[in-house]
C-alpha cells in the first residue's frame, strides 16, 4: 500500500487556506508535534505546560471575537456586543497570563533562558491570541 505525500509547496497552499480558527488548532498541533520530537522523553509537567502554552479561546470565541473587534472599528457595537468583547478580551488575557507563567515554568524546569525556550517551541513573542 503506498502512502501519498504532500510536497511541502503543496502543504503550505493548504495551510494558507485555513481560516484563522483552524490555522490556531494546526499551529498548536505542529508546535505540540515538534516539541514531542525534539523531547520525546516529556515529564507529565512539561506535557501540562505545553498543552497549557498552546490554548488559546476556542475556534468560535476567536471567531466572535473577531467579529466583534470588526463591529467595533465600523462603530456599530451594540452595548451588549460591548460586554460580550469585554469578556472574550479578559478571557484571552487570562489564558495569555497563564501561557506566560507556563513558559516561564517550563524555562525554569529545563534550566534555559525564556527566550531560547520561546525559540525552541517557534513562538513569537505575543502570538497566540
Amino acid at each position: 500500500m503506498s502512502t501519498a505525500r504532500l510536497s511541502f509547496d503543496d502543504l503550505y497552499s493548504a495551510i494558507q487556506r485555513l481560516d484563522p480558527g483552524e490555522l490556531e488548532r494546526f499551529v498548536a498541533r505542529v508546535i505540540a508535534l515538534h516539541a514531542q520530537r525534539s523531547a520525546p522523553h516529556l515529564s507529565a509537567r512539561e506535557t501540562e505546560l505545553l498543552q497549557t502554552i498552546n490554548r488559546g479561546l476556542p475556534p468560535a470565541g476567536h471567531q466572535r471575537y473577531e467579529e466583534l473587534m470588526e463591529r467595533r472599528r465600523r462603530e456599530t457595537l451594540t452595548p451588549a456586543e460591548h460586554q460580550e468583547l469585554l469578556q472574550l478580551t479578559e478571557e484571552a488575557e487570562r489564558l495569555q497570563a497563564e501561557r506566560v507563567e507556563a513558559l516561564a515554568e517550563l524555562a525554569r524546569l529545563r534550566g534555559l533562558p525564556l527566550a531560547s525556550v520561546v525559540e525552541q517551541l517557534g513562538l513569537a513573542p505575543g502570538s497566540h491570541a
